[in-house]
């Protein structure tokens, strides 16, 4: 029996507004899972994978028109506009309420309403928190399965609470005996949210982080603006934990720009002998601070929908093994023995495929076999490498904050911050080049602060105050030490300087090694450059004047640097905090001195 009565008004205000046919109340059951699933492969949407290769796995592909986050279609709708801030893009609330009204007017006729109780984080952790996502798209319910702890106990552990409400349409409503298409979406799109109201209200897509709502619309746009309010922090962040060879145990949290190596740091297999690395979360990290004023961290989500092109028994081999069953692949090719291939997966490439449009492709095609974003779903459990803590209510405590992004020049291979302030000032700077993972242009370097430009739910200037005002929360002895990392440094020739993947264990080390006060760095005008060794290279076919480049600090790169930083930061007008003006000022002194 559902108890909240809420929860029972709101949904029948949705259903009346939608008119389904039915409502479906998920429970959360595999029963239910390979029901939805069965309907799924009769609507053509899901092709069921070879049960020998990838049981209980599914290949279906999208709409070509929906195949990314549509960041140009995703609003937050701040009462004020200034609290949306100017990277995110605003409408009034209730200009925009009575646009989609019409929009969710009968959308979902001829479908099921599914209303889907889901828990971001262990089911009655204080740091989880609950949703409850109304959806059209069994692929959504069968997806947020995977991603959430999803059902009748949360249900449970709801009981009277308010809950973020998310409600999501593909807005394809089906007339009388019209068949269903085999990826039900709108061309027009739109993903948005209220975060005053903790309302998310999205229409138009199927794909992933536009329908899957738990994701980044809830984890972190509307996250972010409750941590802000409640003094706790909602980050585009992995989470890992290290532990060395001589079994001391710590954790790490990084945030990178999407498809710039989070899951493979997140998962990674180090090449140095006696070190252990463990996942916490792929993906996103919502921290809180413990009694004993150190921050603990969680990661809200319970699977991983990665970026399956490039991931490889090389260079993800614990990815390749998460999804070896029980699994969704989204936009990949399909192999004619019922299993599915993207690019880097193998060197060899098969003789034949199905590619991501459901067109015969060969290896003598002209256009890519898989979607640059193609995905998969996996239950993060399945990951051999889950570090044992990673579902623990009480969360896994942090040491160090990493950030980091693709650029080929003027950023080292890794250095400290000074101070947390400095530390903030270092994600602020994020940049990184673009990727599939959006839509717009590919390869251009843009401004990506924090890893959270498309993923903030208020003014970005507020955002980074709030960090600034979390660094004064805790005594700096208990707050994480903050780095920098670039994998993606080139030479002159453009040939990357870093192996990356398994060797970063090198980078972790030494990092490891500062959270424990070893003197293993030189202070230079941007923060402190590992000494040369303190990179352990020993065992790696490496040519050690890469490392004089990788370590590098080019006044004259910096100071070009420090100019494109302020004209970045003039967009945040009076929002950017004193402290940031103040950390630009010192960082250009320091580089003139």
């Amino acid at each position: 029996m559902i108890r909240n009565k809420k929860l029972i008004a709101w949904v029948e205000e949705m259903a009346a507004l939608c008119k389904p046919d039915s409502i479906y109340w998920c429970n959360g059951s595999e029963d239910e899972f390979q029901k939805l699933a069965d309907e799924l492969i009769a609507n053509g949407t899901f092709i069921k994978l070879n049960e020998s290769k990838r049981p209980n796995s599914f290949y279906c592909h999208s709409d070509p028109e929906d195949v990314a986050r549509v960041e140009n279609r995703t609003f937050i709708c701040s009462v004020k506009e200034e609290d949306a801030g100017p990277t995110n893009n605003w409408v009034d609330p209730k200009e925009m309420k009575d646009t989609l009204t019409k929009k969710f007017d009968g959308s979902m006729k001829g479908r099921t309403m599914y209303v889907i109780p889901y828990s971001m984080g262990p089911i009655g952790s204080k740091i989880s928190q609950i949703g409850v996502e109304l959806t059209d798209s069994r692929y959504v319910v069968c997806n947020m399965k995977i991603m959430t702890r999803m059902g009748k106990e949360v249900l449970d552990a709801l009981g009277e609470n308010d809950f973020v409400h998310c409600l999501h349409s593909v807005g394809a409503p089906l007339k009388p005996g019209e068949k269903d298409s085999t990826w039900a979406c709108s061309k027009e799109k739109y993903i948005v949210h209220f975060p005053e109201e903790r309302l998310i209200w999205s229409y138009g897509s199927g794909y992933g982080g536009n329908a899957l709502l738990g994701k980044k619309c809830f984890a972190l746009r509307i996250a972010s603006s409750m941590a802000r309010n409640e003094g706790w922090l909602a980050e585009h962040m992995l989470i890992v934990g290290i532990t060395s060879p001589e079994g001391v145990k710590k954790y790490f949290a990084a945030a990178f720009p999407s498809a710039c190596g989070k899951t493979n740091l997140a998962m990674l297999t180090p090449t140095l002998p006696g070190w252990k690395v463990e996942t916490v979360g792929d993906d996103i990290a919502w921290m809180k601070f413990g009694e004993d004023g150190r921050l603990y961290a969680i990661n809200p989500e319970a699977g991983f929908f990665g970026v399956a092109p490039g991931t490889s028994m090389e260079t993800n081999p614990n990815a390749l093994l998460s999804m070896d069953k029980n699994s969704i692949f989204t936009n990949t090719a399909l192999t004619p023995d019922g299993d599915i291939w993207w690019e880097g997966l193998t060197d060899t490439k098969p003789e034949k495929l199905t590619d991501w449009l459901g067109k015969e492709w060969t290896p003598k095609s002209k256009s890519k076999a898989a979607h640059p974003n193609a995905r998969f779903t996996a239950p993060s459990k399945q990951c051999p490498v889950m570090d044992p803590a990673w579902e623990s209510p009480v969360g896994v405590p942090i040491s160090a904050i990493l950030f980091g992004g693709r650029r080929a020049k003027v950023v080292p291979l890794v250095y400290e911050a000074l101070s947390w302030e400095h530390g903030t000032f270092m994600g602020s700077i994020v940049s990184s080049e673009t990727t599939a993972a959006a839509t717009g242009d590919v390869g251009t370097v843009r401004h990506d602060p924090f890893a959270m430009l498309p993923f903030c739910g208020y003014n970005m200037g507020d955002y980074f105050a709030h960090w600034i005002s979390i660094g004064k929360k805790s005594s700096l002895n208990k707050l994480p030490k903050i780095f920098y990392v670039n994998w993606f440094r080139k030479d002159n020739e453009g040939n990357f300087l870093w192996p990356g993947y398994g060797e970063n264990i090198r980078v972790l080390k030494w990092i490891f090694d500062r959270t424990e006060g070893k003197d293993s760095s030189v202070k230079t005008p941007i923060g402190f450059v590992p000494k040369k060794e303190g990179i352990d290279l020993d065992g790696m076919n490496f040519r050690k004047e890469n490392l004089d480049q990788l370590l590098n600090v080019d006044r004259d790169e910096w100071l070009r640097e420090v100019k494109n930083i302020r004209n970045y930061y003039k967009i945040f007008g009076n929002k950017l905090p004193a402290e940031l003006r103040s950390e630009v000022d010192q960082l250009e002194q320091r580089l003139n001195s």
